[in-house]
């Protein structure tokens, strides 16, 4: 099975928008610059995240993209946040936490370090098929990092057809779920990603991605965002035709460039 790649993004600050990218940089611990930084609640020290939107919702009204670019060499680029009504503040601005604080009702800190142990609240709507239902839970995250599960996630324009076809109402556009690399796959195989997982896939010259598993969603997929109005039936039509999963979750074999144009071919 081949494809090609048809978009690429990074997203700076955890649950922000993020970037589009004509190509990215892969690194052993994933996307050079992807959530490379987060909202810390310095409260109870866990990381923001859109999971728990009752807290954390307007973090998809804030934008984030870097300064000069990111780098691998482990100082934390600058990234400039976008707020709303149009203001921009940048990391190294000591306004900005304190305009983060205001926008969210509580005190909150940019943080380029994550935690040892970080966690995250995510709230489950009251839905079948799901985990649970009407319920916040705890998630723990891979340690000292700002990724939910994994450090690469891809998708493929076949499953947003195909979850099209089964809900046309709905608006199944990339930004709800907010993939690092989206490939289109030669064929009209629905949610063809699933062939891949257990195998690694080679991109362009240099990458090859081991695919560790399919991408679980949440209610982040739900929430209205710039463009695009909440809509609960997103989740409810992947939780009925794919046991609520949309794309597959990947870890860095071999690094390299990638970018948009390039075939992706899956191997054993």
């Amino acid at each position: 099975m081949s494809g090609a790649v048809t978009g690429l993004w990074r997203y700076p600050v955890k649950s922000m928008r993020g970037e589009t990218c004509d190509a990215l940089d892969v690194a052993a611990g994933g996307i050079v610059g992807d959530r490379r930084y987060a909202l810390v609640d310095v409260a109870t020290g866990k990381v923001a995240s859109a999971k728990n939107p009752r807290l954390w919702s307007a973090l998809l009204g804030l934008s984030a993209a870097y300064v000069d670019g990111p780098h691998g060499n482990g100082v934390p680029p600058r990234v400039a946040v976008s707020f709303p009504g149009g203001e921009r503040r940048t990391s190294d601005d000591a306004a900005l936490n304190a305009d983060l604080s205001t926008t969210f009702g509580r005190e909150v800190r940019l943080s380029s370090a994550p935690p040892s142990a970080p966690t995250l609240e995510e709230y489950w709507p009251d839905m079948d098929d799901l985990a649970h239902r009407d319920v916040i839970t705890e998630e723990a995250m891979p340690p000292a990092t700002f990724f939910d599960c994994a450090s690469v996630h891809l998708l493929t324009t076949n499953t947003l057809d195909a979850l099209r076809e089964r809900y046309p109402d709905g608006a199944f556009e990339v930004a709800r779920f907010r993939p690092n690399i989206l490939v289109s796959v030669e064929g009209e195989a629905a949610f063809a990603e699933d062939a891949w997982v257990g195998a690694s896939v080679r991109i362009g010259n240099d990458v090859v991605l081991r695919i560790t598993g399919p991408a679980p969603r949440c209610v982040m997929t739900t929430l209205a965002q710039p463009g695009l109005a909440a809509d609960l039936g997103v989740l409810r039509t992947a939780a009925q035709h794919h046991a609520a999963s949309v794309g597959v979750y990947a870890e860095v074999v071999q690094g390299g460039a990638v970018a948009l144009g390039d075939a992706l071919v899956a191997e054993s």
